[in-house]
């Protein structure tokens, strides 16, 4: 596999009783380590805080947690779903081969 998708997954800390959670950040390490293990280098995974100077841009009806991949919003809000995310992939990197 020679090209490389990039999953953009931007989120923000959750205040809670117990705190600050940083919620989004673990999951987006533990969906990027599960890419690696399916893709391998195919696949960079970056997470992006909503008030990081890089965030990408974000729609006004936007909601977190937003996943993008290939810069096309594939999840906008709600949980982040592997099977989701893996099909895109999946579907780029098939067009890639052809």
């Amino acid at each position: 596999m020679s090209a490389q998708v990039t999953v953009s997954i931007v989120g923000a800390p959750i205040a809670c009783a117990e705190g600050v959670k940083d919620s989004w950040r673990e999951f987006a390490k533990w969906v990027g380590g599960q890419l690696h293990q399916r893709f391998g280098e195919a696949v960079q995974v970056k997470y992006f805080d909503l008030f990081d100077a890089n965030c990408p841009p974000i729609t006004e009806n936007a909601q977190l947690p937003l996943v993008l991949v290939d810069g096309e919003v594939v999840i906008n809000g709600g949980k982040i779903l592997m099977p989701v995310i893996r099909r895109k992939i999946e579907t780029i990197l098939e067009k890639e081969t052809l």
